[in-house]
């Protein structure tokens, strides 16, 4: 079976940088893993919500949170915290957050940020 291992520091596909966000993606055997360090006042509503241009966030999320906290408020009213050593999986249409005054990094496995 093949292998393949990509450095996000130093061989990542796609790099960007947002308000209060940077993006970085790996395509490994064919899958996307992004790695996303979050500033701590950085909130999706404030910041992604211009760039993308809909009222909440419409990508699914699977992924796992390294360091920081971040709150998540769907629109049905669910809500729910993680925080590092937490993986998480995010429907459709919801906002969120960093809190606790600390950067969050997180890496993602399953849908599109910022994009």
């Amino acid at each position: 079976m093949p292998i393949e291992v990509k450095s996000f520091a130093s061989q990542a596909d796609e790099a960007k940088d947002m308000p209060n966000a940077r993006m970085e993606a790996v395509n490994v055997l064919g899958q996307r893993v992004m790695k996303l360090t979050l500033a701590p006042d950085w909130k999706w509503s404030k910041d992604i919500k211009p760039i993308v241009g809909t009222a909440s966030c419409k990508a699914t999320h699977v992924g796992i949170i390294i360091e920081g906290t971040i709150h998540c408020v769907c629109d049905d009213g669910s809500e729910a915290t993680y925080t590092a050593g937490d993986a998480y999986a995010i429907s459709p249409n919801h906002d969120a957050w960093c809190v606790g005054g600390k950067q969050a990094v997180v890496f993602e496995f399953a849908g599109m940020w910022g994009e």
